[in-house]
């Protein structure tokens, strides 16, 4: 045999090694589970840092996906295992959260929507443990003024892991139901210690309200909401604008009571809403004062094309001078505000239905939640 065709012959049979070699590997290598075949680990770089929970709400559709980021991110960072926690129809999250800390975890994630962020946040008000967030629902209210990636599984969980600590305000909001009319209790509240009251004191981030925003939340369509985000709660205010105005009664801290004629009030830690909305100007989560918005129309849909006009223009920065005013909003800030309202109206917490209410009181807890911030 020419000495040609034998080293042609053993440079084939090499080949064919070398690729048989190559693609055992290739494939051992898609079976090795993710921890292992992170940067971290090839290096061999030792498993350290903060030990992360996720309370994951189970309804949401990118669960396996928030779940899957999780452990992928974390084991890319070289952090520990995190632990999973499922919210239930029972428990939305604070007992899911209290667990998380008792295991030791340095941060909870709240991975959900609004009902979510404020069930893992009762759970961890008081402590030092900051609360992470991944947005999965219709409004995302806190990771909106927080300035959280909405979209991107990914960037919320890089915040969770490289963002920075931030102590934020916590607001209370205890109802007086109305005769016969029980409440939506949806998370794991609390009456304020030194309050001898039995009515529980609902614990919110965002806003709370009574009037027609709380009944647009209670409109809105479950379905309509999964399909079109908050586009929902848009098309459920539209049903109650010629609603009546309720006759309210008004104090703020230890001043007189002030009556008044109103469509909706609300109370508020941050001000921004989706649709690009700032309903609280002045509104700072960290000032130790909440801000009070009442809010007034009349003509029909005149009066509240005009207040969408103002409350644009206000989130630009620009007043609106006009001397007469179909559509209103004033805004007021105390440390405490009571409203009591003839027949009842509906309230809301952060987007979760309380029911109706004859009054809410409220107050804040200045610096009372630790959350993890953008850098």
């Amino acid at each position: 045999m020419p000495w040609e065709l034998t080293v042609g012959i053993v440079a084939l049979v090499l080949g064919a090694v070398a690729l048989t070699v190559a693609l055992v590997a290739v494939r051992h290598d898609r079976q090795r589970p993710a921890t292992a075949s992170s940067p971290a680990a090839r290096a061999g770089t030792p498993v350290t840092g903060p030990l992360i929970a996720v309370v994951v709400n189970p309804s949401k559709e990118n669960t396996d996906r928030i779940v899957d980021t999780a452990r992928r991110v974390c084991a890319e960072a070289a952090l520990p295992e995190p632990l999973f926690y499922d919210t239930t129809v029972d428990d939305p999250g604070t007992g899911q959260a209290r667990a998380a800390v008792a295991a030791g975890a340095d941060i909870v994630v709240a991975a959900g929507g609004d009902g979510t962020v404020r069930a893992v946040a009762e759970g961890l008000t008081g402590t030092d443990t900051p609360m992470g967030i991944v947005p999965a629902g219709t409004g995302n209210l806190l990771a909106r003024n927080l300035d959280i990636p909405l979209a991107d599984v990914d960037e919320a969980m890089a915040v969770v892991i490289g963002g920075r600590d931030r102590r934020i305000d916590v607001g209370r909001a205890r109802v007086t139901p109305v005769a016969d009319d029980d409440l939506d209790v949806t998370s794991e509240d609390v009456t304020p210690e030194g309050e001898g009251d039995e009515r529980v004191a609902h614990l919110f981030l965002v806003i709370a309200g009574l009037g027609f925003d709380a009944a647009m939340v209670a409109d809105a369509d479950a379905q309509l909401k999964a399909r079109m985000g908050w586009v929902a709660y848009f098309l459920a205010g539209a049903r109650h604008l010629h609603g009546r105005r309720m006759k309210a009664q008004i104090t703020l801290d230890d001043e007189t009571p002030v009556a008044a004629r109103l469509r909706t009030f609300m109370v508020g830690n941050c001000g921004r809403l989706p649709g690009g909305i700032t309903l609280l100007p002045d509104a700072v989560m960290d000032d130790g004062i909440l801000d009070v918005a009442a809010i007034d129309t009349r003509g029909g849909l005149a009066g509240w094309a005009q207040l969408f006009g103002e409350v644009v223009a206000q989130g630009m920065g620009v007043q609106n001078e006009a001397k007469i005013k179909i559509g209103r909003i004033d805004h007021v800030r105390a440390r405490r505000v009571r409203i009591d309202v003839d027949g009842g109206e509906q309230a809301q917490v952060d987007g979760d239905v309380l029911g109706r209410a004859a009054s809410l009181e409220s107050w804040v807890e200045p610096g009372a939640l630790v959350v993890r911030a953008p850098a």
